[in-house]
């Protein structure tokens, strides 16, 4: 059996309608698509999710509308992440309660704790709720980098199962991976660095790019966990034009863009969030031609 939120999961993009509003019916479809796709897990309200943009009410039912689907074929990873523990604390419990296994948390943003303002940070969501929690680290959107050092310190609370790493230093990431307990799980939290983070130790990706190719990442880090990296490589190279596309703007513009052009939902954003300028749009139709999945005619 695979150890829950190793492998591939997806960091689901959250769908709106025309007017705006949350598309139910597609938050569904576009679940069952992973889950078919044979991928790992599922990761709903993450960044890839515009989660900022949702209400507290809307994340919790786009929660419960993945488990729905998932119905305990994949684990469902949920976002509950901000800068104020204390609202974090009550978005733990709201996903708990929409029937989440685990939970993404991404350091507190903008007021820039110290070490140990994190350390009591995520040990204060410890004490709120049982579901294990990946710490997400990603400074290049936080302003807070969660060092080697910190995360040893972190992985000592018994909740705090993993970390999904995206500060991008591979360094940083092999440092992690060398020191911290043999049971905590590192994943890799950029789709470009997930070769040579899982050749270092990490246990799989939290992925934007399987929104478009659920079964081609899947099999991406299947290779890599049975060492076969000739394999691997070649499934990077193929890859690599499109996870590299994907955050020609600020994600998730890009992937949207992208599954709008494959016919995979209704292209609609949420302010701050904008379409895409006609060159990123350009680019992606590009890639996605070359990969094959782009329906004949399809607009730009």
């Amino acid at each position: 059996m695979r150890t829950p939120f190793t492998g591939c999961g997806t960091a689901l993009v959250t769908p709106f309608d025309s007017s705006g509003a949350l598309d139910e019916a597609a938050v569904r479809r576009l679940a069952r698509r992973q889950i078919e796709a044979g991928i790992h897990f599922l990761v709903p309200c993450g960044t890839t999710g515009e989660t900022p943009t949702l209400s507290a009410e809307e994340r919790q039912r786009v929660v419960e509308l993945v488990v729905e689907e998932a119905a305990g074929e994949v684990p469902v990873l949920a976002g509950a992440g901000g800068y104020d523990t204390k609202g974090v604390v009550a978005a733990a419990r709201a996903m708990e309660a929409a029937g989440a296994q685990g939970l993404l948390s991404v350091t507190p943003y903008y007021n820039k704790p110290t070490p140990e303002g994190l350390y009591r940070h995520y040990q204060a969501i410890a004490h709120a709720t049982p579901l294990p929690i990946v710490v997400y680290n990603v400074p290049g959107r936080t302003g807070c980098n969660v060092t080697p050092e910190t995360l040893i310190r972190l992985a000592s609370i018994s909740t705090v199962a993993a970390v999904k790493e995206a500060s991008g230093n591979i360094n940083q990431i092999s440092e992690v991976c060398r020191t911290v307990p043999a049971d905590f799980i590192v994943l890799s939290g950029d789709d470009a660095m997930t070769l040579p983070a899982m050749a270092v130790g990490a246990r799989g990706l939290i992925s934007v790019a399987s929104n478009e190719v659920p079964a081609e990442m899947v099999q991406l880090v299947e290779a890599a966990e049975k060492g076969d990296y000739a394999d691997a490589r070649e499934r990077h190279q193929r890859l690599l034009p499109l996870l590299t596309a994907n955050f020609a703007e600020s994600n998730p513009i890009p992937v949207k863009t992208a599954m709008a052009q494959m016919g995979l939902l209704e292209e609609a954003f949420r302010l701050p969030m904008v379409p895409a300028k006609a060159e990123t749009r350009e680019r992606l139709a590009r890639v996605l031609a070359e990969l094959g999945l782009r329906p004949e005619g399809a607009k730009q």
